[in-house]
């Protein structure tokens, strides 16, 4: 009896599912199982066969349920049981069989014909982006310029400037009319002709040159000048291509604006009470802080030029087609991964979630080039055994957290939970690989004068 259960059990095991695969496209594969009516029947009478041992029914001891009273009562949940069991084990061997690098989730042709018919089999077919074949540029002495930075008084002078707007205090304005950098609450209606497309209310916005729904307005604070606390303006701006309102796409619409409430910003004085709270004895503690401070931002904004320019060498230098049809989820892929860079960059959370109408622009225009990027990386990974431990993913979380003010295991649990840890571990190991290219790289220096900080 043992024996036969062996045989049977090597004979699931080695069980070969006719499978085809095709190209389907640049950097995809169209794949096609069939699952044979025989092994549907003998996936489904060995299930019987389990429930029939387990079963408890009233009226009947276990191991004597009568075979036709199992079918009536688990009939349903058996057969899709056994469906996802053979999808999931044909998918897994399509994918090992053919050695296929799948990057992403399939695309299942026909979803709801995957069911099982009576004496019939079941064939299925997938689409899948997958690791194309990449042949990579020599990667020992690639030439890239480091830029000098040399901070100067004036760069301190204007940090200072904006600790100050950051620690001022927000007041009400009466007697006037807008002004440049006032703080309004406005009601905004996008209008294409007589027709709503948009509208938000009680929006908190900034007199000068900024985004609204999406759209750049380029001289707001020119256009807003003297609008008074309760009174209108329409304002008619030109959408980019790239925006993601289809509607209004590449249209001249009309923004409305009905003024609620101005405030002026009154910066902070820095005296005493204002030094201590920060924890300094003096201005010149203040000022070496906001140094150090501006030169690791710049280490890490020279560190992140540096890779930029090996990406650009590689993409420059790499033969390799993508997908034709940009889909939006890799347009999503090229967000998330704009949105982790802002994140490992020490950007706050809030502004983050400020940026992403900004993130959305374009992100199908990059996709392209953001997704050849992502496979010669994963070349170039796998290549150089790059990889990112446990203890570097905290450390880098541990980090993010203590400028958010967050505890690192809810931070971790959160990341975990929306994508973006994953979205992290792939571009810090993308971060490593590029790094021990920079190390036999030919690095020239380049001075550039400090730009004061935004």
């Amino acid at each position: 009896m043992a024996e036969n259960q062996a045989v049977v059990a090597e004979q699931t095991e080695a069980f070969q599912y006719p499978i085809q695969i095709e190209d389907a496209g640049p950097a995809t594969k169209k794949v096609v199982v069939e699952i044979p009516k025989e092994r549907i029947e003998a996936k489904l009478a060995e299930q019987f066969k389990e429930l029939r041992q387990q079963a408890s029914v009233p009226g009947f001891r276990p191991g004597h349920v009568p075979q036709k009273l199992l079918e009536k009562k688990f009939s349903a949940d058996i057969r899709e049981q056994v469906r996802r069991s053979l999808i999931g084990e044909s998918y897994e061997q399509a994918v090992e069989k053919n050695n296929l690098q799948v990057i992403g989730e399939p695309v299942f042709a026909d979803p709801k014909a995957m069911e099982l018919k009576d004496d019939q089999g079941l064939k299925y077919s997938f689409e899948v982006e997958v690791q194309p074949d990449i042949t990579v540029p020599e990667l020992k002495g690639v030439k890239v310029s480091r830029p000098q930075i040399a901070i100067t008084e004036e760069n301190v002078d204007q940090a200072m400037q904006n600790l100050r707007e950051q620690q001022g205090l927000l007041v009400p304005v009466e007697d006037r009319g807008v002004e440049d950098k006032d703080y309004l609450v406005v009601d905004v209606h996008v209008k294409l002709g007589d027709e709503v497309v948009g509208h938000q209310h009680d929006a908190q916005i900034v007199s000068r040159p900024g985004r609204i729904g999406g759209i750049d307005v380029a001289d707001l604070d020119k256009q807003l000048a003297g609008l008074k606390s309760g009174e209108n303006r329409d304002v008619k701006v030109a959408v980019p291509e790239t925006h993601p309102g289809e509607k209004i796409r590449g249209k001249e619409v009309t923004l409305e604006f009905s003024l609620k409430d101005i405030k002026k910003l009154e910066l902070a004085e820095i005296d005493e009470e204002f030094l201590t709270d920060l924890g300094f004895e003096n201005q010149q503690q203040l000022r070496d802080a906001l140094k150090e401070q501006m030169e690791e931002r710049i280490k890490m904004d020279v560190q992140s030029a540096l890779r930029e320019q090996v990406h650009k060498y590689l993409l420059d230098n790499t033969t390799i087609e993508v997908p034709s049809r940009l889909s939006d989820r890799q347009a999503l892929r090229v967000i998330n991964r704009r949105a982790v860079d802002l994140m490992m960059r020490g950007m706050p959370e809030d502004t983050i979630r400020a940026n992403l109408e900004k993130l959305k622009v374009g992100a199908k225009d990059e996709a392209a080039r953001e997704l050849k990027l992502f496979f010669i990386l994963q070349k170039i990974s796998n290549d150089f055994g790059v990889d990112v431990d446990e203890g570097e993913l905290n450390g880098r979380i541990a980090m993010i957290a203590a400028q958010r003010g967050e505890r690192p295991e809810k931070l971790k649990q959160a990341m975990s939970k929306d994508g973006t840890l994953s979205n992290m571990y792939v571009q810090l190991r993308e971060q490593k690989a590029v790094d021990k290219i920079l190390e036999t790289a030919e690095i020239s220096e380049v001075d550039v004068t400090a730009k004061k900080p935004e």
